[in-house]
């Protein structure tokens, strides 16, 4: 596990970013990767902790004291099998992941965790790099058939084990390109599309076949699916939005986050977007309504496209500097941190909610907000709006990215019949991932709301040795 005494005189070292002057002038990524050896040194600080709280950290279980110590042998070849052995697509957690693994690490007591996150990255980067990821045919056919519907990480996770497992897998996606929100809600600057796309090109040669602009529920009915195929995994994402019902909600230049980041994406692409339903940040007041990883992207973005300003409010309290290790420790912690985004130039505000959106000859103008004040009663935190505080916000284009309620129900969940949990997702357990309805099954956001990569690609690994056993009796893939 690295070297023994590697954490006491090796410090931490994690890749930097290019400065904000130059990186948001393009859309390419912007991290600058640590040398072979520097990523050596950092697998060296690994510790023999005897419990690796990071394997409970990391929602997929990868196996990281394991690969820190194989890089830090210069094992690299070794490193990538085992990294691979729990994780399809390091490549895209190794860039996108927030890395709850670093918070459970236990030299994140003394605020100076293994920078796990940048060796999945190196290890993963070297295997392309070095071509020794290559299509894992499988010997034998099953003769069994799968549709997977949605193809972001849960369902490609899903499609590319049940092909190796032998079965023949279709996956259906609305869009016109394969990803999901890999595709069309990461941007790239975060996630170049090649990553994506050399990813499709092994599973393809796996056998596995990628229909895009398919709408399942929408070109053709859902019921086809459970006729024509041994099984069904429902594996799109999370997608209703939560919507923002004050006046001047519908005016001109209020949009939904998702309704505006594909585009850019799109047009990185090489994709034309009509004037007439494009939406742009050039030359605007920007005003970005919620905190999360969302919001950051519309920051992000917006700079790129040439913003006035940029201002992001949120409607929690603002997290407290650094967390109490004794209270959150080895979990994730709530405390503040700040994107590479934000980084860029943006005014953040918390404990904020929006009364009114305001406009003229049907454009909005400025917002009205309110300033709110949180307090503990019996362990449950409540708001109140503080009176005399309403103050305004010049606005030339709201952005809402508040996070996502469920999957979208119109379409294919209703036409299915599908039954929903509570808050509205697919009903299905963590045994079986299967649904109500005989021959389907569900994973990811779709089954879970709206969550990680790293939850995406777990749910669809093991919902795809549920699929296997469901179709053989048995299953050698790994849960």
């Amino acid at each position: 596990m690295g070297k023994p005494t590697g954490f006491m005189e090796i410090a931490r070292q994690d890749r930097k970013y290019a400065l904000a002057a130059d990186r948001t002038r393009h859309y390419r990524e912007f991290v600058i990767p640590l040398s072979d050896s520097e990523i050596g040194k950092q697998g060296a600080r690994c510790m023999d902790c005897g419990i690796p709280y990071c394997h409970q950290g990391c929602p997929i279980n990868n196996i990281i004291p394991d690969w820190n110590d194989l890089v830090y042998q210069g094992n690299w070849r070794n490193a990538l099998d085992v990294l691979h052995s729990t994780n399809n697509f390091p490549e895209f957690t190794g860039r996108i992941c927030p890395a709850p693994c670093e918070a459970a690490c236990t030299l994140n007591l003394f605020e100076e965790p293994v920078t796990i996150k940048s060796i999945e990255c190196a290890i993963i980067d070297k295997g392309w790099q070095e071509g020794w990821i290559q299509p894992q045919v499988p010997l034998h056919r099953s003769g069994k058939t799968v549709v997977v519907v949605g193809s972001g990480p849960a369902g490609l996770a899903c499609s590319q084990q049940l092909a190796r497992a032998g079965h023949e897998v279709t996956v259906l996606e609305k869009s016109d390109r394969i990803g999901g929100l890999l595709r069309y809600g990461i941007p790239d600057f975060k996630m170049e599309k090649y990553h994506i796309d050399r990813r499709i090109a092994q599973m393809q040669a796996e056998g596995v076949v990628f229909r895009p602009n398919n709408h399942v529920g929408v070109d053709f009915p859902a019921r086809q699916l459970i006729d024509e195929f041994d099984a069904v995994v429902l594996a799109g994402g999370a997608e209703q939005p939560r919507d923002l019902p004050v006046p001047g909600r519908n005016l001109e230049g209020v949009h939904f986050a998702m309704d505006y980041l594909p585009q850019q994406n799109k047009r990185v692409a090489g994709s034309q977007v009509p004037d007439d339903i494009g939406i742009s940040a050039k030359g605007k007041r920007v005003i970005v309504i919620g905190g999360g990883d969302t919001g950051s992207d519309c920051i992000g973005t917006s700079i790129r496209q040439g913003a006035i300003s940029v201002t992001q409010i949120e409607i929690l309290p603002r997290p407290p500097e650094k967390e109490d290790k004794a209270l959150t420790w080895p979990n994730w912690p709530n405390k503040l941190r700040t994107s590479s985004s934000q980084e860029e130039g943006c005014i953040r505000d918390w404990s904020v909610t929006t009364k009114a959106i305001h406009g003229e000859n049907g454009k909005v103008t400025h917002l009205t907000c309110t300033r709110l004040k949180w307090t503990d009663e019996n362990g449950r935190w409540q708001m109140a709006e503080i009176p005399g505080s309403e103050f305004v916000l010049k606005a030339d284009l709201v952005l809402l990215a508040m996070g996502f309620l469920h999957p979208v129900h119109e379409g294919m969940l209703k036409e299915l019949g599908v039954a929903l949990d509570p808050r509205g997702n697919v009903l299905a357990n963590t045994e079986n991932y299967k649904a109500n309805i005989d021959k389907v099954f569900t994973a990811g956001d779709m089954r879970r709301g709206q969550s990680l990569v790293v939850w995406a690609i777990r749910e669809g690994r093991q919902a795809a040795r549920a699929v296997d056993e469901y179709l053989m009796g048995s299953s050698e893939l790994p849960g």
